[in-house]
């Protein structure tokens, strides 16, 4: 049976909205000890940014409301900073055209760099729309998306990319490689159980996870749990990667699970997962 460490890699909690905190305390009492906590998208949090402070205040209460996780975990909880894809078309929407809104997409990026360069955030969120767009804001996208990749590099952690359904994604992987940031070091959000390019972090559909485990690729766990009061359980619940793990554990699936929870954390973002663990 895994008795070691539990991650979910891609959790939001949501100080302002939702259960904050709360929702890392039941992630704890089912044996989960370590979260990535990605920020909500800025409009949720602190709603229209135009510049560089409106970012800040967003990645303000994401990283205030980890540390309040990282007091009740038994491991360690880090802030994943950045911007949300969809918010060139929010942008586009208030009218923006879509270079501009990417220059100030960038910006938010920035922001993020700064926020892992001076400690308190282990890696970069970006992305491209995961629905139908226009050329021109899919071609401004891939530009956001890009720059993400030159940041990470330069301050020396991965990005965590929110994007469309799939499962070949070799030429994502080969732009970051162009930037600088090796292609273990992109992270591919809710994917499936196998993606070509980048590392997966696979939704805890138990068959996508049954397919992670029979391969021999690197892989993390997540919920894309969203905190969300008017959708408690959406996408998944905070419990769930402490009960898929034990679940996998008892179908023989040990091997497999101290590589999703401990070696491929270490190996893309250079955290040791058993000796934070208390």
């Amino acid at each position: 049976m895994y008795d070691g460490p539990i991650l979910d890699n891609h959790l939001h909690l949501d100080p302002v909205n939702g259960r904050g905190a709360e929702a890392a305390a039941e992630f704890a009492e089912v044996g989960g000890t370590h979260l990535n906590v990605l920020n909500k998208p800025s409009w949720h949090l602190v709603g229209e940014v135009d510049d560089a402070d409106g970012f800040r205040e967003t990645f303000d209460l994401t990283v205030e409301v980890t540390e309040k996780a990282d007091e009740i975990l038994p491991g360690k909880a880090w802030p994943v900073l950045g911007v949300h894809p969809a918010l060139i078309s929010q942008l586009v929407d208030r009218g923006y055209d879509a270079e501009a809104a990417a220059e100030l997409m960038k910006t938010g990026i920035d922001v993020a760099a700064e926020y892992v360069a001076e400690g308190p955030a282990l890696a970069i969120k970006s992305g491209r729309p995961h629905y139908d767009t226009s050329d021109a804001v899919w071609a401004a996208s891939n530009d956001v998306m890009c720059h993400a990749f030159a940041r990470g590099a330069e301050v020396g952690c991965a990005v965590q990319l929110h994007t469309e359904g799939g499962e070949d994604f070799t030429e994502v992987a080969e732009w970051a490689e162009a930037e600088g940031l090796p292609r273990e070091q992109v992270v591919k959000h809710y994917s499936n159980g196998h993606v070509e390019g980048p590392i997966p972090s696979v939704i805890c559909d138990k068959d996508e996870l049954e397919r992670a485990c029979g391969g021999d690729w690197p892989f993390f766990m997540e919920t894309d749990f969203i905190d969300d009061p008017d959708r408690p359980g959406a996408v998944m619940g905070p419990k769930t990667v402490p009960r898929r793990t034990e679940w996998l554990a008892e179908e023989g699936h040990s091997e497999a699970l101290y590589r999703a929870h401990v070696e491929t954390p270490a190996r893309v973002y250079g955290v040791d997962t058993e000796a934070t663990l208390q």
